[in-house]
Formats: C-alpha cells, structure tokens, sequence
C-alpha cells in the first residue's frame, strides 16, 4: 500500500507501479471511448501505397504546399497536424546548384542570370510551403532528445506558459537535452 501511496504522491517514483497506473489508465480510455470513428478525424499516413503513387520521402515542399491547399480549399479541414521535423532546406528542385552557377561559371551570362531570375521563385519549395502554412491552422512536430551529446537544430519558438506556471507543484518534467525543430520560415 506504501507504494502506492508513494507512487502517488510523487514522492518515490516506483517502476512497476507507475507501468499499472499507464495499464489502467489504457484500460479506462478503452472502456470509456465511443466505440463509432469520428469521421471528422482523418489521418493521411504516408504509407507503402502512397511511396508508391507519389515517389520516395520526403515529398518536395511544393507538393506539400499543394497539399495544404487542397486540404484547406478544396476539402475544407479545420487543423492540419505534421508528425513531420523540416529542420533542413529543401534542395530537390536544383535550386541550390542554380544559385552555385548563377554566382560561379554563368555569373556574366546574361541570358543565364535574366532566365533564372524569372525561373527562381518556382523553384524555392520552402519559400512555397512557408506560406501555404501561413495563417492556416498548422501544427508541426519537433524532435525531443535526452541522450547526450546534445545537438540542437533550429531555434525553438517562445515559451506558451511563462517561467514559474508550475514552480508551485511538486511535479518533475522531463528534461531534453536536444532538439531538431523546423526552419524559422515555417514558425
């Protein structure tokens, strides 16, 4: 009885009492739950069928933008949320070789620098993707790690709750070490 008093109370953290708390609470979840889908609820999974349709991971950026789109014009969804880290550019539309011979080899071609002065923006995919998010109702994910070395990639955004809004309970939080977020044009 101790252990779950202790267990409790938060003042021992006991492992096989905490695994039968997480037991019965999915126990209770699953009793409690309505048993019919919530047809408001989607979840497109990038599975085998769609590699197959669409191509390999990760899409292009601009695929997703059109995606976004769709989903937000065409089907009318009220919350898009990404289980999906964008911590790095999207290079798959040549851009970044184009800007290497544009600045290098075809600097002073001006037929080069005229055309792909025109052709640019069709080829930054996140400079789509940033604003097909952009005041739409978006989550993205983020990536949590507390082994060490810590890497940090991007920057996390501002705190929601300010510093102390739980300095009064005696709860512990975990701590990471590092992150990978997404890049500062989608936040």
């Amino acid at each position: 009885m101790l252990f779950f008093v202790g267990d409790a109370l938060r003042f021992e953290r006991i492992g096989f009492v905490t695994q039968l708390d997480n037991i019965m609470y999915a126990a209770r979840l699953a009793m409690t739950m309505p048993r019919a889908r919530d047809n408001r609820i989607v979840i497109l999974d990038i599975d085998e069928k769609s590699l197959g349709e669409v191509g390999r991971w990760p899409w292009s950026r601009n695929l997703m933008a059109e995606l976004l789109d769709k989903l937000f014009e065409r089907h009318g969804v009220q919350l898009v949320a990404f289980d999906v880290v964008w911590a790095e550019r999207d290079p798959s539309s040549g851009i970044d070789v184009l800007d290497r011979l544009g600045q290098g080899e075809l600097k002073d071609v001006a037929q080069f620098q005229s055309t792909y002065s025109a052709l640019r923006p069709s080829l930054d995919y996140d400079g789509r993707f940033a604003p097909a998010m952009q005041g739409r109702p978006v989550v993205l994910g983020y990536h949590f790690n507390s082994s060490d070395p810590g890497v940090r990639v991007n920057a996390l955004p501002k705190a929601v709750l300010p510093k102390g809004t739980f300095s009064c309970r005696n709860d512990k939080f975990h701590e990471w070490k590092s992150y990978t977020v997404n890049q500062p044009a989608y936040a």
